[in-house]
């Protein structure tokens, strides 16, 4: 057979990317909200290299009021296809199936794919496949993409349904509503490829602006059209759109009452039951609160701190040294060289795989809170506080994802139909704690704090507030004044977590970090050895003397004020713009040699001989919240679209790193250190109350929306 296109369509959250992952052999990142595949992803059936599937954005309808929406039907729409599956969540099937039936009328081959069958035979509900298939008029196959069952029949049928000739099955509505769209078509014509011809004939009955823009209807036809309309709404005694919708429905409510047998469907789930716990009003927060002091206990504290002590201590610490030192000694490598390796790509990147263990510990557990369900909840929790101050709860998905890397996260945001939602969202977005911040937050912890297990999270909840409070800010201004747009997501059924889709989600992540130390990080720190090393006539001087040392130096009196003045800490926060690794690489090099060891850790020793405690948390502060990696400054200039808007985020994230780290700095001294009141101590008192300020003013007024009639009505004498 020649090259089929297959297109999967599905609402989010169906199993359409595990469907995907399973029949292509790819692993496409399969999330547990809505978001996560924003833009159509392609792969190759792995039992036959000609079939090439599509992977679409999850959506719930054929209109395109979203970005994804408008991904998923352009692509339908633009005669590539061959044939389309619809992975349809069996355990939501009336939902669903308000997008089959549009897709059905696209008049594609259309095959049912019903998955999570493996979830249905546990519970009361039961399909029958046959019936239903019957009544579609479309081929239904019953699948479970989580234990790989039914999909060679599916793709057995699939490849049926795109050659057969049969005539295409379309759902059959009310006969006054048959009428008016058999009417529409025939005033269509040739103006539409009969292929299409009822389903451009519903969207215009719909009045659907996008498609009537897509033919080039005369004036003749849209005014037969538009009577066409009008005399149905007036015989069916409602709106075009609301008969659409009641048709489908009714039409669904019929397939239903015909297929399905539901003897539980007065029972309380499972779901419904956890839920009424982990989404309770008073418990959600506490219960999220305590689960995420959990994973970075678990993460920083306990666990994944055996592996990185290990790391650091051992392999980093003494192993790898020691050999690599004998073998160039053997060698008779040229003493430069030596350092290089040693002191420049052994103590940089070394120092940041060092904490490779802790950030595994780390992805595995987000990836378990994932995979079972509950960050969907979350999700939803974090919508009714977001809503309560301004910012969309379709916000905290990109927020979430952006606990990986940023850059997917601020792309997560072109999900956001709101303009002003979606741009702030993009500024805010990278205030969570990345992975790549993960080792800085570690450090930090480590060195000072080692016996206290509320620093770690402290650095998620950091995050958090910048966002909320932030968002009450910024919804104040004319900038982003406005309701935020409404959030609708679908809760997943609790499951438990699949273990190949966790590990991989660790070791895709785990792989990427990896890559980038033997990338990025391994550039950057030859180049900060080279530069510590060697002055401007390339003469070799002690570190103090060096290009680095001068460079950090005309920058260091700026962070004074925040309790790390000096030249290392300035130069490891700019190195980190690069890559936030850079700033564990940065601290293996220039504190290799700063201080005698306590229990191997020669970094952590020779940062707590120059920092204090409060001095390194206004460190870890200012990082988790200034400008992110130049890869998320990138992703914010895309998704921004302007140059201004780009400078306006990077400026507004370095301006509140900067306070919140004078003002955690001042008044920590002060209180834990017995520091004494200066100037730094009233200037951020003065930054505390302006930061009041703005969250505690009134918002501005926004002008009222006048239009032209009613200026001319008021007398103004306006002119067209």
């Amino acid at each position: 057979m020649t090259q089929l296109h297959i297109a999967l369509a599905g609402n989010p959250n169906s199993g359409k990317t595990s469907t995907f992952n399973v029949l292509t052999g790819t692993n496409q990142f399969v999330g547990n909200w809505p978001g996560v595949t924003v833009e159509r992803k392609q792969g190759y059936y792995k039992k036959n290299q000609e079939y090439t599937i599509h992977d679409l954005p999850g959506i719930y309808s054929m209109s395109p009021y979203s970005p994804e929406e408008v991904v998923a039907r352009d692509y339908l729409m633009s005669g590539e296809p061959d044939v389309i599956i619809n992975v349809v969540d069996g355990s939501n099937i009336e939902r669903n199936l308000y997008l089959t039936t549009q897709l059905i009328e696209t008049g594609i081959p259309t095959v049912l794919a019903i998955n999570m069958m493996d979830l249905l035979e546990k519970s009361d509900k039961q399909i029958n496949l046959e019936k239903l298939s019957y009544a579609l008029g479309v081929p239904v196959v019953g699948i479970s993409a989580l234990k790989n069952r039914g999909l060679d029949e599916l793709m057995q049928k699939t490849q049926a349904a795109a050659s057969s000739c049969d005539e295409i099955q379309f759902p059959v509505y009310d006969s006054r509503f048959e009428a008016a769209i058999s009417e529409i078509e025939t005033v269509l014509g040739s103006t539409a490829l009969e292929k299409y011809s009822r389903w451009y004939s519903i969207k215009l009955f719909e009045r659907d602006e996008k498609a009537q823009a897509q033919l080039d209807l005369s004036k003749i036809q849209q005014k037969e059209i538009t009577e066409i309309i009008k005399i149905t709404e007036k015989i069916m005694n409602d709106d075009a759109e609301t008969i659409v919708i009641n048709e489908r429905y009714d039409f669904i409510s019929n397939l239903k009452n015909l297929c399905i047998v539901d003897e539980g469907q007065f029972k309380a789930s499972l779901s419904d039951k956890i839920d009424q716990v982990v989404t309770n009003r008073f418990l959600a927060l506490p219960i999220f609160a305590l689960i995420m002091w959990l994973v970075y206990y678990i993460s920083i504290q306990t666990i994944g701190t055996m592996g990185t002590d290990w790391l650091n201590d051992t392999l980093f610490g003494s192993i790898v040294p020691d050999f690599v030192s004998q073998t160039l000694h053997a060698w008779q490598v040229a003493p430069w060289m030596q350092h290089l390796i040693l002191d420049g790509i052994i103590a940089g990147v070394g120092a940041v795989i060092g904490f490779l263990p802790q950030l595994m510990a780390l992805f595995l557990c987000l990836a378990l809170l994932e995979d079972c369900g509950y960050m969907a909840r979350i999700a939803f929790v974090m919508d009714r506080i977001f809503r309560k101050f301004g910012l969309s709860g379709k916000s905290f998905i990109p927020m979430l994802i952006a606990t990986g890397c940023g850059v997917p996260g601020v792309m997560a945001s072109r999900t956001i139909e709101n303009e002003k939602d979606r741009r702030m969202t993009v500024m805010l977005t990278t205030f969570m704690p990345c992975s790549a911040k993960l080792p800085i937050i570690a450090l930090v912890a480590g060195a000072f704090f080692p016996h206290s297990s509320w620093v770690a999270p402290s650095a998620y909840f950091v995050g958090m507030s910048a966002i909320v409070l932030s968002g009450i800010a910024l919804k104040k201004t004319h900038l982003f004044s406005g309701d935020p747009a409404p959030f609708i997501m679908e809760l997943p059924v609790y499951h438990l977590p699949r273990f190949g889709n966790t590990l991989r989600y660790t070791y895709d992540h785990s792989k990427s970090f990896i890559k980038k130390a033997g990338t990025i990080i391994f550039v950057s720190c030859i180049l900060i050895w080279f530069i510590s090393n060697y002055n401007f006539r390339l003469q070799a001087v002690s570190e103090d003397q060096s290009v680095l040392a001068f460079l950090g130096g005309l920058i260091a009196p700026l962070f004074a004020p925040l309790g790390w003045g000096n030249w290392q800490g300035a130069v490891a926060a700019i190195t980190g713009l690069v890559a936030k690794e850079n700033v564990i690489g940065t601290f293996g090099i220039l504190f290799k040699h700063a201080a005698v060891a306590e229990n191997g850790h020669q970094v952590w020793a020779a940062l707590r001989a120059t920092y204090t405690p409060v001095g390194a948390y206004s460190f870890l502060v200012f990082n988790l919240l200034c400008a992110p990696c130049f890869a998320a400054m990138g992703a914010i200039h895309r998704e921004m679209g302007s140059v201004k808007w780009t400078l306006r985020a990077i400026g507004y994230q370095c301006g509140l790193a900067y306070i919140v780290s004078l003002v955690i700095y001042q008044f920590g001294h002060v209180a834990f250190e017995g520091g004494t009141v200066n100037l730094g101590t009233v200037a951020a008192g003065v930054a505390l109350v302006g930061m009041l300020y703005f969250i505690l003013r009134k918002p501005v007024e926004q002008a009222p929306t006048v239009t032209i009639e009613q200026l001319k009505e008021e007398g103004e004498g306006w002119q067209l």
